[in-house]
Formats: C-alpha cells, sequence, structure tokens
C-alpha cells in the first residue's frame, strides 16, 4: 500500500500542473462513473488547491467541491506531458483530467469519489484522521492523546499502523521507525513511554519528508524493511519477522536491540 511520502509527492506533483488551471477535459472511463456526470458538474471549474493528509488526497475545485482518493493496494496517481507514455494500460484508468501540457491520471481505484468540501470536513474516513506524520508542524500532543486511548495491551507497531493514531505510517515505515528509535514493535503500549512513542515519530519524519520530495526512497534509509535474516548494522543480531495485527502485515524487527 503506498504510503503518507508516496501520496505527498504525487499531490505535489498533480499541484504543480493542475492548481489554479481551468481543466482543458475531465473523463471518467471507469463504468462505475457512468451516471455520476463528473466532466459536467466539474465544467469550467478552477482547481483552487491540491492537498494530502496521511495516505488520502484530495483535488479541490472551485464551487466547494473536491475529488478524494485513496489508493489501498492497487491505485497509482501519474502525472504526464500531453501525449506522453503512461505507465499502466488506458484501460486501467478511473479519471483523467487534461490541461493544455499535462495529463493526470488516477489509475485502478480503489477510492474516488467526488464530495462537497462541507463532507470532507465530517466524513469519518477523513475527519477522524490522526495528525499526518508529514505535516510542517506534527501535533505531538494529539498523537499521544490517540495512542493513550487505544487498547493498552496493543502492540506499538500495530497501533502506528491505525491512521486515526497517526496518518501516513505504512508496514515499511513503521518497520524503519521503530528500528532506528531502537523500540521493539512488540512491547505493549501500556509499556511505551510517551517519549519513547515520540522518539518513533522523530526518526522516521526526515526520511520521510526526503522521501516525499524526491518520489522514493533512498536505499540507505530501509535498512530492516524486507531484510529478515540479515545482521543488523547496529548489533549484528539477525532481523526477524513475522505478522502482526489483525490484518497480519508483516513487522520486522531486531530482537538484539530493539528492546
Amino acid at each position: 500500500m503506498p504510503e503518507g511520502d508516496t501520496i505527498h509527492y504525487a499531490a505535489a506533483r498533480i499541484r504543480e500542473v493542475l492548481a489554479g488551471h481551468v481543466p482543458d477535459q475531465i473523463a471518467t472511463p471507469h463504468p462505475r462513473f457512468g451516471r455520476d456526470r463528473w466532466p459536467e458538474r466539474l465544467a469550467d471549474r478552477a482547481i483552487r488547491a491540491v492537498d494530502a493528509h496521511g495516505k488520502h488526497l484530495m483535488i479541490r475545485f472551485d464551487g466547494g467541491l473536491t475529488i478524494h482518493s485513496h489508493l489501498r493496494m492497487s491505485g497509482a496517481w501519474g502525472v504526464y506531458g500531453r501525449g506522453q507514455r503512461w505507465h499502466r494500460a488506458r484501460h486501467r484508468a478511473w479519471l483523467v483530467i487534461k490541461t493544455a501540457e499535462s495529463e493526470v491520471v488516477q489509475f485502478d481505484g480503489p477510492v474516488l469519489e467526488l464530495m462537497t468540501d462541507g463532507r470532507t470536513r465530517i466524513d469519518n474516513r477523513i475527519a477522524q484522521l490522526g495528525p499526518d506524520v508529514l505535516a510542517e508542524e506534527f501535533d505531538e500532543q494529539k498523537f499521544l492523546r490517540r495512542l493513550r486511548e487505544d487498547d493498552p495491551t496493543r502492540g506499538l507497531g500495530d497501533a502506528l499502523l491505525d491512521q486515526h493514531v497517526v496518518a501516513g505510517i505504512g508496514n515499511m515505515w513503521k518497520a524503519e521507525g521503530c528500528w532506528r528509535a531502537a523500540v521493539d514493535p512488540w512491547r505493549r503500549l501500556r509499556d511505551v513511554s510517551d517519549e519513547e512513542a515520540l522518539a518513533v515519530i522523530h526518526a522516521v519524519r526526515p526520511p520521510m519528508q526526503e522521501s516525499a520530495e524526491r518520489g522514493f526512497p533512498k536505499s540507505e534509509d530501509l535498512l530492516v524493511y524486507k531484510r529478515a535474516g540479515t545482521p543488523c548494522p547496529r548489533c549484528g543480531t539477525r532481523f526477524k519477522s513475522r505478522g502482526q495485527g489483525d490484518d497480519n502485515r508483516t513487522t520486522y524487527w531486531c530482537p538484539g536491540c530493539q528492546t
């Protein structure tokens, strides 16, 4: 699943080519949108903003309408020059927004909807999100409050993936953040201090911010993710992996120095 850095990167690229422009054409090729009349409803409206919160991306139009996207496991955004070859097949496009020079394409959904600005403020999927790990100023107190309201027997690694606790961290950056902070992702929340929880956030924000600017993480930033059986560069103990949480996503950690 794309993590917050990927979505913030996509938002920045889309903002660069669309913000302030009235699209020349908007198309919704997927059959599910056949009766929704997005091209007619959005005709002649300028795009006033493109922003991201965690793994959610918003394209905001004049007149109080917003396209909301969440890519989940299958979706992707692409930004191309007019006529440039797309990186996925054309039949996989769900949304195409064209200007004189650019084409912005959302592929493979699965969450793509047109809503009013008012709904974006009250829809629980958006309104109940935790503080964005990539926000310019991270709200530490809100993060700690959400963390302490959670099940105290829950593992820290599992809680960090809960977008209502903190938005934008996925499985990869969870593993890297816990390793950088030398905190065991299996430790129960009741046994994790506020300082340790914040240490994970402070450890993961800089590489995620760099990745959001570049479009991909540096190889040297990924020291534990998918490295089960290899030696930890900090203590030499071999990394382990196993499923964690309700969805059993694989957690990677060092049993030697993540205490």
